[in-house]
């Protein structure tokens, strides 16, 4: 393959969420290598990142294309034609800002291998439109009409629409090299991912027969170690069936069995430790995929809790303007009130002048 990686890093890899255009969605469960590759063949630069067996990032890089620090140790771009935004998150921010340099290096050289690319595209059309009136000449000082041998065959005539055939055929041909370039771009990335996932499989296939030979063998020292003491367990047992001398002799033979049965016995659960291992594992792995639900759960539940504080929010608002409403009627009231209670002291007063007359 014509690619070559440039440049690599290790970051976490998220993709936006089509849906909502605002969260993240993690789409790699731990960090991944994430790579600059250069095509010669087709002057492009790509980033690819592969995680587990598929392809997560490949994203073609374009003059256009912007790369931007959102916080000290997580950067964003978007691609329009994945039609997604990716999002890396590091695990310092030198790594952050090397990422970012080398993007920012590699979208100047995208600019310049296109303006490369315009110009020989107008080197070639150039040629080609110089090489057409040429044979447009060529045809008017030709015979206009040719005769084949033989009677009551038609006559062929000498065409003018060579130069709308040229460009018609040329047209064809940048549409079959158009279709051909997706073609291999879509035929690039299968390969990359399936020698990616091949190099992995082939590495734990190695590591996992590594595993089992070393364990094959320490369960075969294991083995013969045991057959060894139970033939001391034997010849003990052999020997204490006989009559003894002493009586101090007898004790020794029996303390010596004792030492070996238990020998015997932890040799024993250490060969079942290790014929248990691969259930531990399976295990592990099964805890971490339990792990793994019980974080999205309290993820979604996070998303939940923060749509209950705002809807908490807004009613709280709506509550305190209705509040300030009921005040502002109250006062109102109060006023009509004291302007009554003027009114009627008035009265009082004008009441008690008519008594006193």
């Amino acid at each position: 393959m014509g690619e070559q990686p440039i440049y690599s890093a290790r970051a976490h890899v998220f993709q936006i969420d089509p849906a909502t255009k605002r969260n993240w969605l993690p789409a790699s469960k731990h960090a991944v290598t994430v790579s600059f590759f250069y095509d010669a063949s087709r002057s492009v630069y790509r980033i690819i990142s592969v995680g587990g067996t598929k392809a997560i990032i490949n994203s073609t890089i374009t003059p256009n294309m912007t790369f931007t620090k959102t916080s000290q140790k997580f950067g964003q771009w978007a691609d329009s034609r994945a039609n997604t935004v990716y999002g890396l998150g590091f695990s310092t921010e030198q790594q952050l800002q090397q990422f970012a340099e080398q993007f920012k290096e590699v979208k100047e050289a995208a600019r310049l291998a296109r303006e490369k690319s315009q110009e020989r595209f107008e080197l070639a059309n150039t040629a080609l439109n110089i090489a057409a009136p040429e044979a447009l000449s060529e045809e008017r000082h030709s015979p206009p009409l040719l005769t084949v041998n033989g009677p009551g065959e038609e006559k062929l005539f000498r065409s003018k629409s060579a130069e709308v055939e040229l460009t018609v055929e040329k047209e064809r041909v940048k549409k079959m090299l158009s279709e051909g370039s997706m073609c291999e771009i879509n035929l690039e990335a299968e390969l990359f991912t399936l020698q990616d996932s091949n190099a992995k499989l082939v590495a734990a296939l190695q590591e996992a027969n590594s595993s089992v030979e070393q364990w094959k063998k320490q369960l075969a020292e294991y083995q013969e170690e045991t057959d060894r003491l139970r033939e001391q367990v034997a010849e003990l047992e052999a020997q204490l069936g006989r009559p003894a001398s002493s009586q101090a002799g007898r004790e020794e033979l029996s303390r010596s069995l004792e030492e070996l049965e238990a020998l015997l016995s932890a040799k024993d659960q250490e060969i079942h430790n290790l014929q248990s291992k691969k259930t531990d594992v399976g295990e592990l792995e099964k805890e971490r995929e339990e792990a793994m639900q019980r974080l999205q759960e309290l993820e979604r539940r996070n998303s939940e809790l923060e749509d209950r504080v705002q809807s908490a929010e807004k009613t709280l608002s709506s509550s305190r303007e209705e509040r300030e409403h009921a005040e502002g009627e109250v006062k109102r009231v109060i006023e009509v009130l004291d302007v009554k209670i003027c009114d009627l002291k008035d009265l009082k007063q004008s009441l008690a002048k008519l008594i006193d007359k």
